[in-house]
């Protein structure tokens, strides 16, 4: 009877030729070195977002604070690909004036509301 060498395999998995190893274990290494990460377009798509929600925001709300927070994007937006630091500093600007503006347009409404100045009058 004979013994298997140390450091071989006991076995042949099915479909290997005579002599050569199976494949190494999930986690070792095939020598192609570590895969590559993920593609992340950064800034880029992120002012393209916030370009269009301030654009509704001017149209839609009136919201004033939305006009210099699409200017923002716009420039962010241009400046994606040769800056991406500088534009995401001023993609944050962006996001927070369209915040501010929202909730300024909101609290208005509230404020309407509450001290009867949608109520219809009477005839």
């Amino acid at each position: 009877m004979s013994q298997d060498p140390p450091g071989e395999y006991p076995y042949q998995p099915y479909g290997a030729p005579y002599g050569q190893q199976p494949p190494p274990y999930y986690g070792q290494d095939y020598g192609y070195g570590q895969p590559p990460p993920p593609h992340s377009e950064g800034p880029k798509a992120q002012s393209i977002v916030a370009l269009v929600l301030n654009l509704l925001a001017i149209v839609s709300c009136c919201n004033i604070l939305a006009i210099p927070g699409a200017v923002l994007a716009g420039m962010s937006l241009g400046r994606a690909t040769t800056e991406p630091e500088a534009a995401r500093g001023m993609l944050v600007w962006s996001w927070v004036l369209f915040a501010t503006g929202f909730v300024l347009t909101i609290a208005t409404f509230l404020f309407l509301g509450f001290n009867g100045y949608f109520d219809e009058e009477p005839s």
